[in-house]
Parts: structure tokens; sequence; C-alpha cells
């Protein structure tokens, strides 16, 4: 049994990463698989696509793949009781001596924050915002899906442009270049064809969010629409960050800002509107650091625990 090893796992829903670590948090090997989202398609194929992440990593590190002495699994969707349960039950018995299943939110804190407290904000397809108090307290905002929420996220933004394009396609809203931008993109003739795309071609809500980087672009270059767009999507993940700051009473204290999430990490434009709409409600943010992989901060909390 390697009880001197830890693992951290960082299961979004687009992939699985894993990072296999000493009990210093020295990297040794990593793994990648599909999602391991048990929303997606289950707790029994998140499993599936954990063990192939693992064995990668163990694999990389020129090790045989054995129980290790804590695995953190950082997992969207995990945070209900009934699936957690089920995963630490199984990780128990197939993965690691101790387990600890905690929210993507937490990862993102820990990877991005130098003492594990502050707020948290992921904004990539869908969009949420987590939080920490020095006192171990947690609050979170939004991370309610894209039917209802996801307010500032991709799919977010992908929508209200396509709600723009028909409108000036109509006449009834103000023109804007978003209407050609999404029609070059998706290689479409006509405004017409957009809902034969949208409805019949079986685009997934993720694939309608890879629209959300012509809108940056479009914003970049002076459409109105398109900044009105990027601007209202900014104060959405703002007034985010205000309700946990608000709930964790961080009160006029600068704090901790972790980003991380596709829209965030890829558009330096999109993080300064972000930081324009916390300075008008009045959150003071520093240090602020971009997680460009989250996994490390599951192996930091597995090197806690360990500890």
């Amino acid at each position: 049994m390697k009880r001197d090893l830890v693992i951290g796992i960082d299961g979004g829903g687009t992939n699985t990463r894993a990072r296999l670590a000493d009990r210093r948090g020295e990297i040794l090997g990593a793994g990648e698989a599909g999602t391991s989202n048990p929303m997606h398609h289950g707790v029994g194929a998140a499993q599936t696509e954990l063990l192939k992440a693992i064995a990668r990593a163990f694999e990389a590190a020129g090790k045989p793949r054995e129980r290790v002495a804590v695995l953190c699994m950082g997992l969207g969707g995990a945070g209900r009781a009934r699936e957690q349960q089920e995963l630490m039950a199984w990780a128990q018995v197939e993965l690691a001596e101790r387990v600890e299943v905690v929210s993507d939110g937490q990862i993102v804190l820990a990877a991005g924050t130098p003492e594990n407290w502050g707020a948290a904000v992921i904004a990539g397809t869908g969009s949420f915002v987590y939080g920490r108090n020095r006192a171990g307290e947690t609050a979170r905002a939004g991370g309610w899906g894209y039917l209802i929420g996801d307010e500032g996220s991709g799919f977010d933004l992908a929508r209200g442009a396509l709600r723009a394009a028909t409108q000036a396609a109509d006449g009834r809203a103000q023109e804007t270049s978003l209407l050609l931008a999404i029609l070059t993109f998706w290689r479409l003739d006509a405004p017409s064809d957009l809902v034969t795309r949208v409805y019949r071609s079986g685009l997934t809500h993720a694939e309608i969010a890879k629209l959300a980087p012509l809108v940056i672009a479009e914003a970049e270059r002076g459409d109105e629409v398109a900044s009105g767009l990027i601007q209202a999507a900014a104060d959405n993940l703002a007034r985010g960050i205000k309700a946990v700051s608000r709930a964790l009473k961080f009160g006029t204290e600068p704090f901790p800002l972790a980003l991380t999430g596709g829209l965030l990490l890829g558009a330096e434009f999109y993080r300064n509107q972000l930081t324009d709409a916390l300075r008008r409600y009045g959150c003071e943010c520093a240090p602020v650091e971009l997680v460009r992989e989250p996994v490390l901060g599951a192996v930091r909390i597995a090197v806690s625990i360990f500890s």
C-alpha cells in the first residue's frame, strides 16, 4: 500500500485530470480521461473515467496502480449527498485509505489563494462562485445550470448573442455584427438557417457556448450590442462574488480571488470587465490569481489531510 502517496482529481464536465503526488505535494505523474461529473452520465460512468485517469497517472509515474493514503476528488455535481456517498464508499475500497469529495469550487480556491480562503469563480460553459472565510465557513452563488442560471458563462453569452442576432435580423433591435459573425462561424447562408442549426442539429449547450469568444471579439472591435452583453455578463459574475462576500462577512477587507474556466482564462478583455464590475460593487480583491490547473488544488487538499 502506497502510504506516502496522494491523488488529486479535477473532474469537470469535459474531462477528468488526475495527479499522483508524494506527501510533500510533488507531482509524480499525470493522467486524463473523459468527464467524471456524476450528474452527466451517472456514478458508474464517473467511476470508469476516474479509474482511467488514475491509471494513466500511475503509468506516467512508472508505478503500478495501488491504493494511496489520501484521495481528494473535486467533482462538479458531487455536492449532492447521494452521489457523494456512493463515490466515497467506492473510492475507499478501490483507491485510497482516506477519501475526500469536494466541489470543483473548493479545489479552485485551494489552488488559487495563499491560505485557502477568499472567493473562487468558475466561468466556462457554466458558471458559479464559491467562497470560504478564515473561520472555515463557506458560501456559494450561481451554479443553477444553463436553463435557469449560469449567468456570466459561455452559454449565457452565446444565448444572448443568438437573441440579439435574430432580433437584429427581424429589425426588432439594434443592428449588430454578431449576426454575420455567427453565420460565418457556423457556415450558414442566411439568418433563417439558425433555426435548423440550433434546434435540429443535435447541438449541446456546451457546443452553443463556443459562440462566446465571438461575442468578446466583436465587443473588442467596438460592437455596441456585444459590448453590452459582455458588461451584463461581467456584472452578473460580480454580483455573485459580492453575494458570497456578504454571506461570509468579508466586509471592506481585500480578499483573495481565484479565477478559472475557459471564458476567464482565455479573454483578458472579459477579466477587465469583471474587474470594473467588482469595483462598482465595492469589492476589493487581492491577490487575483488565474488558476490554469485546478487539479493542483485537489493535491493541496489531499496533502493537508495527509499531514
